[in-house]
């Protein structure tokens, strides 16, 4: 009918399910540590960030100044473009 089981059984599915949890754990921080170094930042604040109109960075958009997303309906932009636009227009 049915398997009994052991407080054995049970132990190894517990080392089984921690180890499961730090992989998962190591995989994730590493994706924030990838993900940090291409930061997305949404259009308010890249509006508060470089204190532009909501105008201006449709223009950096439409023109592709900056690379951009679309995600459920609001735009995210690079922010190593954004610093590397201005910083390039500043000198």
């Amino acid at each position: 009918m049915g398997e009994i089981l052991t407080k054995e059984d049970l132990r190894q599915f517990g080392l089984l399910l921690l180890d499961s949890m730090r992989t998962i754990i190591q995989e994730n921080n590493n994706e924030k540590n990838e993900s940090s170094q291409s930061e997305w930042l949404k259009s308010k604040a890249v509006r508060k960030l470089l204190d532009i109109s909501a105008g201006s960075v449709q223009n950096l958009r439409m023109t592709q100044k900056v690379r951009f997303k679309k995600v459920l309906g609001s735009y995210y932009y690079n922010k190593e473009d954004l610093i590397k636009l201005f910083k390039d227009e500043s000198n």
